[in-house]
């Protein structure tokens, strides 16, 4: 099968495209024949060898996946051959081909493409459960949206205007900012091109009830401080480079809680109630992740470049087969 290749520990244009043996099938997996990925910020990280996680080289890149079933080991229950289905992992999904844990695997509701489905899956679902589960949003709430134009950024824009939240996009260019805009954003704010500190001030003089923060760096503080008393201010990850150093104070006299997510803090029910939510919100039409660009498989150095420059708006897919 074709694949990405990282031979060496590096920046984007280290990988490359070869042919390799398909991988071995194990008890409790499936292989899946894979239609598109999605390139995300860690799998830049892991191919830098600066993600948490190490992985020796060579290996294949890519955490993000959506095609079809079509083998399955004698022991898996659940999954069949034909079935469309998206998967996550550290590594693995720029290939033809993936292997993976059967029960890991979900299916793609009728009517959605594999593209969109790939393009769906982890940042939907971390801005989902960060919204329902972390930050508690309700509707009426008002809620600042870091890093409006990523992945995660944007599905959070567009999950706040389906659940009646009003949102406060903050990202780097006017063209992130038009689009987070057309999802239903707000307020609109440039951090390159104004005090962040003092617009979101003037902006929010009652505060923010809650703020989703998938940046870091610089960003952080400022928009900590835009918080009204009793705010929640969500961490989920840092692709500024930058993780941010917070003053306790600010903490202390807002009374504001800082969360971090994960998916494996979740209660089960609440779990599965927002995956129900979400898989709703697809199936129905009501959110549709936003492709900022797609590449072909020999084109992966080129889609990952355009993640670590920060200028991919919405998700960014490689089309494996087209």
């Amino acid at each position: 099968m074709r694949a990405v290749v990282c031979p060496t520990h590096g920046l984007p244009e280290v990988v490359r495209v070869e042919d390799v043996p398909s991988p071995e099938l194990g008890p409790g997996q499936a292989r899946v024949g894979v239609v598109a990925a999605a390139a995300n910020f860690p799998d830049v990280l892991v191919i830098a060898n600066e993600y948490q996680i190490k992985i020796p080289v060579p290996f294949t890149p890519g955490s993000e996946f959506a095609g079809v079933v079509t083998e399955v080991a004698p022991d898996v229950v659940g999954v069949a051959v034909g079935d469309r289905v998206t998967g996550t992992g550290i590594v693995g999904a720029f290939a033809e081909e993936v292997v993976a844990k059967a029960k890991s695997l979900s299916r793609i509701p009728d009517g959605v493409g594999e593209s969109v489905a790939a393009a769906f899956g982890v940042a939907y679902r971390t801005a989902y459960h960060s919204l329902r589960s972390v930050a508690r949003v309700e509707a009426g709430d008002h809620v600042i949206v870091l890093g409006a134009g990523g992945g995660v950024g944007l599905a959070a824009v567009q999950l706040c205007a389906a659940l009646g939240v009003t949102v406060t996009a903050v990202a780097s260019s006017s063209e992130k900012l038009d689009v987070a805009k057309s999802y239903g954003a707000t307020n609109l704010v440039n951090y390159r091109e104004s005090d962040l500190r003092k617009t979101l001030r003037e902006l929010l003089p009652d505060g923010a009830d809650a703020v989703i923060d998938p940046v870091g760096g610089d960003l952080s503080e400022a928009a900590l401080r835009a918080l009204g008393r009793g705010g929640r201010f969500v961490t989920i990850g840092y692709a500024s480079g930058t993780i941010p150093r917070i003053p306790l104070n600010l903490i202390l006299v807002k009374g504001i809680h800082v969360l971090g997510f994960q998916f494996q803090d979740l209660a089960a029910d609440e779990f599965r109630r927002n995956e129900e939510e979400l898989a709703g919100l697809l199936k129905d039409g009501r959110v549709l992740p936003h492709v900022g660009a797609s590449f072909s498989l020999d084109e992966t150095a080129a889609a990952l470049r355009l993640v670590a420059d920060g200028k991919a708006i919405g998700k960014i897919l490689i089309e494996v087969k087209k």
